[in-house]
């Protein structure tokens, strides 16, 4: 894994992105995650779908794609596609599409493997303008070490677009030429979002960009889950909520995850953002800072995060951030990428612990930062 240098908080925009079961009944998480919005799956029938049966090989050498997508358009009404153990080599150019009131079931050794590519752009699967969708279990395996292309930098694992009422669990995906997960809109401008997106139990690594992408959505929940190792093309950090100019982004709460080893910054937040909580995640050992907010997202709420031996500060509030409620959460070992931060730590345990763990600067207005633990 290669040890690239990120950038300083001054660095521009453009240096932090250079992105048999049956169908399920009415879903069993409670509505209170999503207190502006109605959660309901739609119950649609019964109707079970191998893959196999639709011609899918799964030896690691066949290209399965359209047997898959055979299987999920001989659901018009809903139902589950599963997929036994095996190797299924998918064309990322095309894409597993999934469609509305549908359970897509992996085995838990279930692997879809991108076949190698040249485009900048490329998805193994793609959840576009549907409604109730399910995936769970199985891994991901994208083409980012035998990609054939030199551009770009959007090759997702699991693309989520316009989307409402998707829930992915139990999932490993890794090697993607971008972005492991993507959650988002579709349009360059006032984008419909996606809306009530859970990620429960899911791995996200060694992807080429970032573990997970979050553009303009309403309503995503990330629990559970590990966000590591991104590396390649920036801002190769863990997550990274980043609308820009496409929409909003707005009620999302990331709960109990790990964000490791990123060679950028563990999370970073940015403009047309509201109404974010992390609470109860641990930021350890990126490269970058634990956790970036710049530009001028509004209404984050910080509660009980350990951020440790992260290479720059571990928290900072940056740029126009405003209406911050930071509490409880633990600092300690950061700013370890220099050396003369270490030596003064090591000479004066309690001097400037604050500067070299948690940075809130002066741009940024009604930021609450109260039972910070600084420990040695």
């Amino acid at each position: 894994m290669s040890k690239k240098r990120f950038d300083s908080i001054s660095a521009t925009r453009r240096d932090f992105l250079r992105h048999s079961l049956l169908i399920l009944p009415p879903i069993a998480l409670s509505a209170s995650l999503f207190p502006r919005t109605a959660w309901a799956w739609q119950s649609t029938g019964g109707t079970v779908i191998n893959v196999r049966d639709k011609g899918a090989k799964g030896d690691g050498v066949h290209d399965d794609t359209s047997a898959f997508q055979a299987a999920v358009d001989a659901l018009p009404g809903g139902g589950t596609v599963t997929v036994p153990p095996g190797n299924y080599i998918i064309d990322a150019m095309r894409a597993v599409n999934l469609r509305s009131n549908m359970l897509l079931q992996l085995a838990p050794d279930a692997t879809l493997t991108a076949i190698p590519n040249n485009s900048p752009r490329s998805h193994v699967i793609k959840v576009w303008s549907a409604n109730n969708v399910r995936i769970t279990g199985g891994r991901i395996v994208g083409e980012r070490g035998n990609h054939t292309g030199s551009g770009g930098e959007w090759g997702y694992g699991l693309n989520i677009q316009a989307s409402n009422h998707v829930h992915v669990s139990d999932m490993h995906i890794s090697e993607c030429w971008g972005d492991g997960i993507w959650i988002g809109g579709i349009g360059h401008f006032n984008a419909v979002p996606s809306r009530d997106v859970v990620i429960d139990r899911v791995i996200s690594t060694h992807n080429r960009r970032q573990g997970l992408s979050i553009g303009p959505v309403d309503g995503v929940v990330i629990m559970n889950s590990t966000f590591s190792g991104s590396d390649g093309t920036k801002p190769m950090s863990g997550i990274d909520i980043e609308p820009q100019a496409q929409g909003l982004a707005r009620n999302i709460t990331i709960d109990h995850c790990i964000i490791s080893g990123n060679q950028g910054t563990g999370m970073e937040i940015h403009y047309n953002v509201s109404n974010v909580t992390i609470k109860n995640c641990t930021f350890q050992g990126n490269q970058g800072y634990g956790l970036l907010t710049v530009d001028s997202p509004s209404q984050l709420t910080i509660l009980n995060n350990v951020f440790t031996g992260n290479g720059l500060v571990g928290l900072v509030i940056a740029g126009q951030t405003s209406h911050v409620k930071a509490s409880g959460n633990t600092l300690s070992g950061n700013s370890a990428r220099y050396a003369r931060r270490v030596a003064a730590a090591l000479a004066s345990p309690n001097a400037d612990a604050q500067k070299r763990e948690l940075r809130v600067d002066p741009g940024t207005s009604d930021v609450s930062i109260t039972g910070s633990n600084f420990s040695q």
